[in-house]
């Protein structure tokens, strides 16, 4: 049924490298010379806890686009 809504938000940066891919969502781990690394780890953290699941799709030199599924109401 429709229980879940399911939020996308693309970049049209430089895709995200296959190397970087699976750590992603790990905490501390950036590409950034600043900052903790702590964004998308919490975010799948959040997202884990409301019963719903973070993902993404990613192309070199396109773009990356994330997705988040949640679940609607009790």
């Amino acid at each position: 049924g429709n229980d879940h809504v399911i939020i996308s938000i693309r970049d049209n940066g430089e895709g995200i490298p296959p190397e970087t891919q699976e750590r992603i969502f790990i905490p501390n781990f950036t590409t950034k010379s600043s900052g903790t690394g702590l964004g998308l780890a919490m975010c799948k953290g959040i997202v884990e806890q409301a019963r719903g699941s973070i993902w993404f799709e990613t192309e070199q030199g396109k773009g990356t686009t994330f997705f988040i599924e949640l679940p609607i109401g009790g």
